[in-house]
């Protein structure tokens, strides 16, 4: 073999042999500061308070509505909730916000700031708990209508009401009836409070209290509004599970509808709106004679009056006799044209 096809080729198996070797040694070279920049990835600063869930405008916080989360220190900022590290910091944070109402909507895993929710006792701040096109109406309780004072806000609770209706009957005893008017309220406030009572080892006050405030849409709070004037309302506290199992319901009869096209996301939001719809269809009641055989079932309409009656027999007669009219038809009598109306009969 020629001398010179040699050289050629060693020096072309050294300049391969170079080149791999740079190129291995620039990629491993590249790959270690990745792996650094991900080991400083991990926030290393001080903890501040993030949303666990997705908080809607109006969500009322509760204590599982946040927890503290390392943050990097040089994104942290002056409205953030901090937890120092001190004694009793973060837990007054916690207490702090309890029963704040959000003002602006938080994603899931995003830092609350002080600017995004409503403090009890602001202005706006009922505004706020209330959802879009939903209206805040007041029925006043007793210890007795009001379920011994355990109804607290944000819980969901059905309104019955019990009246007396009078009538003409012959003994002149009252019809009494108690009717589940509304279903699934939520409960806003009791009397000028958002957020339950707490004693000083952190527990849950049972108080008595006169007023509730309850959310419902407008055609449903003037129903509440002529309720009051009928009778009286009691509330009647529901269990968490009733929303689903009313909801099963619902979508099994056909009453809610999901798109076919809608995406998981879509679905679930649909079907979590409808869930906490205020509604006041299927009603349900009792009257007197189902609890007490000496009380009355029934309504009985008050006898008609001899004018009534006549009235009555009059439009009835003139009814016969439009249905007995036939068509009309034209005859001619010596040149003169008359209109008769055949009878039916």
């Amino acid at each position: 073999m020629d001398k010179k096809k040699v050289i050629l080729l060693v020096c072309a198996l050294i300049i391969a042999g170079v080149t791999a070797f740079m190129a291995r040694s620039m990629f491993t070279g590249a790959s270690a500061p990745s792996a650094k920049a991900v080991e400083q990835a991990v926030p290393t600063g001080p903890k501040i308070l993030v949303a666990t869930r997705a908080l809607p405008v109006g969500t009322i916080i509760t204590a599982d509505s946040f927890s503290y989360q390392p943050w990097p220190k040089e994104l942290v900022e002056a409205a953030y909730f901090l937890d120092t590290g001190k004694e009793g910091d973060g837990a007054a944070n916690l207490q702090e916000l309890n029963g704040t109402v959000v003002r602006t909507a938080i994603t899931a895993g995003q830092p609350i700031t002080k600017g995004s929710l409503v403090f009890p006792g602001d202005r706006g701040f009922l505004a706020a708990a209330l959802s879009p096109g939903m209206r805040a109406v007041t029925v006043p309780v007793s210890a007795l209508t009001g379920v011994a004072g355990f109804v607290f806000p944000g819980d969901r609770v059905d309104l019955v009401l019990t009246q007396n209706v009078n009538d003409d009957s012959p003994d002149k005893r009252p019809l009494k009836v108690a009717e589940t008017i509304m279903r699934n309220m939520r409960v806003l406030a009791t009397d000028q409070r958002s957020s339950p009572g707490k004693d000083k080892n952190g527990k849950v006050l049972v108080k008595q209290y006169k007023l509730v405030t309850l959310e419902a849409t407008p055609a449903l709070a003037e129903k509440i509004s002529v309720a009051l004037s009928l009778g009286t309302l009691s509330l009647s506290l529901r269990s968490l599970a009733d929303n689903q199992a009313e909801l099963e319901l619902a979508l099994a009869s056909g009453d809610v509808s999901v798109p076919e096209n809608a995406t998981p996301e879509e679905e679930e939001a649909i079907l979590a709106k409808i869930q906490t719809r205020p509604s006041s269809g299927a009603k349900s009641f009792t009257t007197g004679g189902q609890v007490s055989r000496f009380q009355r079932s029934n309504y009985e309409p008050a006898p008609k009056t001899a004018v009534q009656q006549a009235a009555k027999e009059v439009r009835e007669t003139k009814t016969i006799e439009k249905i007995r009219k036939g068509p009309v038809v034209r005859v001619s009598k010596g040149g003169n044209v008359e209109e008769v109306m055949l009878d039916r009969r």
